[in-house]
């Protein structure tokens, strides 16, 4: 079986392909990605002489980037390619229109035209917007309150759109929050855990109150696996644990694991549009296909840290880009390219 992993050098793309070429003996697995900030090709460098593991680079959001992958065929095409973080969304707008909108729109046209079987598109809880009592399910509206969560949205409803006038094979998958290895010090977890690390103060969004759901990412993984061959073309599935907390819980935790005290906290005017609370129900992924997560918070929570302490090479490369020399020294020269 051949899959194709659009953002496969980021966070999750990186852990799936890994899951992928553990978990199957007779996988093929195509990383495509453009090495953006948070593409990191260091992060799968021990796979490089596996013979089912292979890397191209392309943009989703340039048309003839992604014909040129899809005319290759391929049983599965999994989209972990976007632009995610709200700071960034709030700053520059427009790169998230043209990778969460232009370049679905892209893959869903390539998946037609190459009749390509199935395509699982990663989305999130955000596009559901603030959810103070109860839980979101697939039926509930859409009401995204940042750039990031809006464009997220519309390559959604562009995917449900396709599925129903065309009939192309795609599924759409929303996520709670994740957490892990290899998640770029950008958000919330690794960046609060390295800054610690280092004795510097982390700041806390107005009151700290916002609550959150988390998944580990060996279970995002499992879930994106069983969708993928078992999910029913052309339906939603949300993907959650049933772990929340606010975020002042969260970071508390992290001081903990750190050995670091609230002095370490400091206050700070809360984003605009910040959503007080996620809550997502995944009823429908546990009762029709039957998936569960197995990490609890706490266990997940400690290896996750305790990945990062092991690894402080990996994060000084990553804050300060050096990661990028790896594709200049390792890549360039083979040629790997679109």
């Amino acid at each position: 079986m051949k899959i194709i992993i659009t953002g496969g050098a980021g966070f999750m793309g990186s852990n799936m392909i890994r899951y992928l070429l553990r978990t199957y003996k007779d996988v093929e697995v195509v990383n495509f990605d453009d090495l953006t900030y948070a593409g990191n090709l260091s992060n799968l460098s021990d796979l490089d002489l596996d013979p089912r593991y292979s890397f191209v680079k392309g943009n989703i959001s340039k048309r003839e980037d992604v014909e040129a992958l899809l005319s290759k065929g391929a049983d599965v095409l999994i989209n972990y390619a976007a632009e995610t973080h709200v700071d960034r969304s709030i700053l520059d707008p427009d790169a998230f229109v043209q990778t969460n909108v232009m370049g679905v729109h892209n893959l869903l046209e390539a998946v037609r035209k190459f009749s390509i079987p199935r395509y699982v598109q990663i989305s999130t809880d955000e596009v559901y917007g603030a959810v103070m009592e109860g839980e979101s399910d697939e039926q509930s509206r859409f009401e995204p309150r940042s750039p990031y969560a809006a464009s997220k949205a519309a390559g959604d409803l562009l995917c449900h759109a396709s599925a129903v006038t065309f009939g192309t094979p795609v599924i759409v998958t929303h996520s709670v929050n994740f957490y892990g290895p290899y998640q770029f010090p950008e958000k919330l977890i690794p960046l609060f855990t390295t800054n610690l690390f280092d004795g510097k103060k982390v700041p806390v969004y107005g009151d700290g109150l916002q609550v959150r759901e988390w998944i580990f990412t060996e279970d995002h993984c499992r879930a994106i696996d069983l969708i993928a061959q078992k999910g029913n073309i052309g339906e939603a599935y949300n993907i959650g644990t049933g772990h929340r907390m606010p975020n002042i819980e969260l970071i508390q935790q992290l001081l903990k694991h750190t050995g670091r005290d609230e002095s370490s906290l400091e206050y700070v005017l809360d984003r605009p549009g910040h959503d007080r609370r996620y809550a997502l129900n995944s009823q429908k992924l546990r009762t029709e296909l039957g998936w569960e997560p197995k990490m609890r918070f706490e266990e997940g929570i400690a290896q996750t840290i305790e990945w990062y302490k092991q690894h402080p090479e990996w994060i000084a490369n990553c804050k300060s880009g050096a990661y990028k020399d790896y594709y200049e020294s390792q890549y360039k020269h083979k040629g790997h390219s679109v």
